[in-house]
């Protein structure tokens, strides 16, 4: 049989595209995330969704799996990382929140040699202790000491950190850091613990910050844990009639954060960066699953950076992209 050039580049092209399609494995990601209505986590859901698609164009698929409520985290995450592993993951991200908990899952992972990121919480020590490739997300604890150091800096001498999610090894340090920071800066830091079932819970916060501005006046400042927290803290200062003269500041952030820096009524917001840890932690796993790559720099940090009124406008460029 005779060939002409056009036939056979055509069919050169086609053996070519086949055996690069047979070439590469199909990497099935599994991501352990926030729950679903949690706006935090819809942001870094977003991440790991648009690095799907290419996970997705080589044959492969990215799973999220999320609790449904905060109320037992580290047992039902805990959970979903061994539903990951008996769902055959080629590949899982998790967020190391509370290591009594999580870290016998997580080892069950590495002891079936399945590539592991951890992101989000439990930092570079975590990665090292469980044996992961890369921690991808912000440093917890200096996230929260550039709070308590900006908040300082604005002239707030005197800050609490609502803890609303105690035992959760992210949110005691987000705390932690706090502290250090604003009393390094010659101010003075305290913690106020609610419980679990205070996260997120606009009733609870606003009147658990009420309550303790009227029994603390020295208290000029307020740091939150999440932006779900944040509105309900700013609610809790002007409840306690003290709007304009207790600022408020916390980690992550949403639409109605945004306008109140805009408006004055919160004074700064802590970014992490969610985006780009759902990005970055399934993009590394894919190309390692694939290709063997891997990325040398085991902290890759996405945080931390402080947005207040001198960057509010292009941030919220961002958020309605959806990817701040």
């Amino acid at each position: 049989m005779k060939f002409t050039k056009k036939a056979a580049a055509t069919l050169s092209s086609a053996i070519v595209a086949a055996c690069l399609a047979n070439s590469a494995l199909a990497a099935n990601i599994f991501v352990v995330g926030g729950k679903p209505d949690d706006p935090f986590w819809s942001i870094v859901k977003r991440g790991a969704e648009d690095a799907g698609a290419v996970v997705k164009a080589q044959g492969g698929s990215v799973t999220w799996l999320a609790p449904q409520n905060y109320d037992n985290l580290g047992v039902d995450a805990a959970e979903l990382i061994r539903q990951a592993i008996d769902q055959g993951a080629d590949a899982i991200v998790g967020p190391d929140w509370v290591p009594e908990a999580m870290d016998p899952a997580f080892k069950a992972v590495i002891e079936k040699q399945i590539p592991l990121v951890i992101y989000n919480a439990g930092g570079l020590e975590a990665a090292d202790r469980l044996g992961a490739m890369n921690y991808v997300g912000s440093d917890d604890f200096k996230a929260g000491a550039a709070g308590g150091e900006h908040l300082a800096k604005m002239g707030n001498t005197n800050g609490v950190c609502v803890n609303t999610l105690p035992g959760a090894a992210n949110v005691e340090n987000f705390c932690a850091g706090f502290v250090e920071g604003i009393t390094k800066a010659g101010g003075q830091g305290s913690v106020l613990p609610l419980p679990a079932t205070s996260f997120g819970s606009a009733t609870a916060v606003a009147q658990a910050v009420r309550a303790h501005l009227l029994q603390h006046p020295e208290i000029n400042a307020v740091f939150t844990v999440s932006d779900v927290d944040a509105g309900s803290a700013v609610s809790g200062v002007q409840q306690a009639g003290k709007a304009g003269k207790v600022a408020v500041c916390g980690i992550n952030f949403n639409e109605t954060i945004l306008n109140n820096i805009k408006d004055g009524k919160s004074a700064c917001a802590i970014d992490q960066q969610g985006y780009m840890q759902g990005y970055l932690a399934v993009s590394i796993l894919n190309a390692r699953v694939n290709y063997g790559l891997t990325v040398p720099t085991r902290e890759i940090l996405t945080g931390p950076g402080i947005i207040d009124s001198a960057n509010v406008d292009a941030t919220m460029t961002g958020f309605k992209e959806g990817t701040r």
